[in-house]
């Protein structure tokens, strides 16, 4: 099975690619909203470990984001507590499609928790800085303090641009950045 990764900034548009190759898709995110909505364990952690937010499921992002914003610490402390549930998804994901020729990783945090093997292909969507951050504001909960704390998480996008073995350009033209696709997985296949 070959494995591809897709890495870049929040809101380069690793999601709308990860779509394009035709291939099964991780993606991280959809795992996250999954777990703040029925998984009672994270619950209790985060109770036992940031009193005062979280009280029932699913787990709002509102709540979410006064836990982060009260506390520096918090948003380290909650990922530490999704991280490994997001994991499990993912090696079960692998799991159901170990017969697949390719899978496609959708996960933001994919080389800074080094969930990246020797043989993965990574790929770095490179976008323009503008045109993210336009489309980031328009997300119904954007919130710059959260952005920022994100964006503190994340690998500088220098690094992960010299851990790509392709970079494709997204101009957020539907049929350019398929052309870019088409061909990676020419060059891969």
């Amino acid at each position: 099975m070959i494995r591809i990764a897709l890495v870049g900034s929040v809101g380069s548009g690793k999601t709308f690619i990860s779509k394009l190759f035709g291939y099964p898709v991780f993606n991280a995110d959809k795992s996250v909203a999954k777990i703040y909505s029925k998984n009672k364990r994270v619950l209790i952690k985060l109770k036992k470990n940031i009193p005062n937010f979280f009280t029932s499921l699913p787990i709002k992002k509102k709540d979410l984001i006064k836990a982060i914003v009260d506390k520096e610490e918090n948003i380290k402390k909650i990922s530490k507590i999704v991280h490994p549930e997001v994991r499990k998804d993912l090696r079960n994901f692998i799991k159901k499609n170990k017969r697949r020729k390719i899978v496609v990783l959708d996960i933001p945090l994919f080389l800074e928790n080094r969930l990246n093997k020797k043989d993965d292909i990574i790929i770095f969507i490179q976008s323009p800085k503008e045109e993210v951050f336009k489309r980031i504001k328009k997300r119904k909960n954007f919130n710059r303090t959260i952005l920022r704390k994100l964006e503190e998480l994340q690998l500088p996008l220098g690094l992960k641009k010299r851990k790509s073995k392709y970079i494709i350009k997204n101009n957020f033209n539907k049929n350019y950045v398929y052309k870019n696709v088409k061909n990676i997985l020419s060059k891969i296949l």
